[in-house]
């Protein structure tokens, strides 16, 4: 391969490695830390009886609405077997996040008195209205916060984007979702999709009532401080049943036919663990599991510069342009940084190292075997890879099997430990190959008596001819 080639492959590396790095800083990107590195609050319920797979779907996407209406970033809401799992990290006010989290909240009927501009700040000395009227600008009164959302005040709130986003100033609550009997969402004769539904007994007369007094009017579906939809009451009677329709897709309508089904999270949820992290916890552990990689990695470093020399320098540069490239993917990704997550950054270490480990024994095997260091460099990697790949392909498996199968926790480990071993597998190739070669065919890194590729190598540049063999002469008679 052309020197020029060679050092397009090393620079290119450079170039791609710490661009992506310095880009995604300018952005302000960068990894979140998990629950267990800056504090929050955890926990785990289970329904009280069971459910479909489909039923906890739809209750972990209310949780999600939830959490997201608290301001939570990068919250980690999912299944664990039949129970729901609830990591919140950085939330300052725990005890009332998972309160909002896993209360039964109530669907509430609440008549549309007329649309609201987006918000913008009042300009400075004008006092902003104290509540919400159709009468004033509506443009410098913001939306109603959760702790002031009461079922008999007039409130301000956002419409969900399904429904066209915006906002809406809504009356008090005309009715709750326990008038709701059932609802499913079906095809018209137009192929249109619409929600069916029926009404309780009690409930039928109640909406009955709201709709004479709201006829020709909207009425909003509000859930959880968020308008799901606002449909035109075209009837003052409905006698126990209705239909909603609109230019509803498919999952819109179920999504909206579950929630007036069941008020607000399908089915009762049951505490089962809760966990809160201090911030200054958090910032103990991160502190504790940066001091331990750094050290491991400066040992591991430090020790691979003493024995193999400048070979050992190949190794700083491989892992420094693999750590900036990896910190850029886990920025741009979102993907959560926690302990299990540091485990496995550092165990993905010890994985790179053994790459450089088969590489540069190979290295001494050719050169013992009568070959120059130069000659020796290329055909080694050939030989190697076939050893790296076999080894990384291992650690994918594994790393693999332990993110479909296990836990929140274990997944950050089998995560991090995954990409780190195929950016190994990219580096071994496209970086460790092409500069090992140039150090090969360079006297100063070959030849130097104490950083010398051939001393690391623990062998001579050249090899020595082996010693001739006695000569022997005839004996006198």
């Amino acid at each position: 391969m052309r020197r020029s080639t060679l050092w397009a492959f090393v620079l290119g590396t450079f170039v791609v490695c710490f661009g992506a790095l310095a880009i995604t800083t300018a952005l302000g990107d960068a990894p979140q830390l998990g629950l267990d590195l800056q504090g929050g609050a955890s926990v785990v319920y289970k329904p009280a009886h069971p459910v479909s797979s489909d039923t906890l779907d739809q209750a972990i996407a209310i949780i999600r609405n939830r959490v997201d209406g608290l301001g939570v970033a990068n919250p980690n809401i999912g299944r664990q077997g039949d129970n729901i799992v609830v990591q919140l990290p950085g939330v300052k006010n725990a005890q009332r996040a998972l309160q909002i989290v896993g209360q039964t909240a109530q669907l509430e009927f609440r008549q549309v008195l007329c649309p609201a501009p987006g918000y913008s700040p009042p300009p400075p000395g004008t006092p902003a209205p104290s509540a919400p009227s159709c009468s004033t600008d509506l443009s410098h009164v913001a939306t109603t916060p959760r702790h002031l959302d009461r079922s008999s005040a007039t409130v301000l709130l956002p419409v969900s984007s399904a429904s066209g986003g915006g906002r809406e100033v809504l009356g008090p609550a005309l009715a709750s979702g326990t008038i709701v009997k059932t609802a499913d969402a079906a095809l018209n004769q137009n192929g249109q999709w619409l929600i069916n539904f029926t009404l309780t007994s009690p409930g039928s007369a109640t909406f009955d009532s709201i709709a004479k007094a709201t006829y020709q009017k909207q009425l909003g579906i509000v859930l959880d401080g968020l308008v799901e939809s606002a449909p035109t009451i075209n009837s003052q009677s409905f006698n126990g049943s209705g239909q909603i329709t609109g230019n509803f897709s498919e999952s819109q309508a179920k999504a909206l036919a579950l929630e007036l089904r069941y008020g607000a999270l399908p089915v009762q949820l049951q505490q089962q663990t809760v966990q809160t992290v201090s911030p200054t916890l958090g910032k103990s552990s991160l502190r504790a599991g940066l001091i331990a990689g750094l050290a491991g990695l400066a040992l591991v470093l430090a020790y691979t510069v003493v024995y193999y020399r400048a070979l050992g320098v190949v190794v700083v540069l491989g892992l420094v342009t693999t750590a900036a490239l990896l910190w850029a993917i886990v920025s741009v990704l979102g993907v959560t940084l926690d302990l299990s997550g540091v485990t496995g950054l550092i165990v993905s270490v010890g994985i790179t190292v053994d790459s450089y480990v088969v590489y540069f024994e190979r290295l001494k095997d050719e050169v013992r075997a009568g070959r120059t260091v130069r000659t020796s460099v290329d055909k080694g990697f050939t030989r190697a890879f076939r050893t790296i790949l076999a080894a990384d392909l291992v650690s994918l498996i594994g790393a693999g099997l332990l993110y479909l199968l296990s836990v929140a926790q274990v997944k950050g480990f089998a995560l991090y430990l995954g990409l780190s071993t195929l950016l190994d597998v990219a580096s071994a190739y496209l970086f460790t190959r092409p500069l090992v070669i140039l150090l090969g065919q360079s006297r100063l890194f070959t030849e130097t008596r104490w950083l010398g590729v051939a001393r690391g190598l623990a062998v001579p540049d050249r090899p020595i001819a082996p010693p001739a063999p006695p000569v022997t002469t005839g004996s006198r008679a």
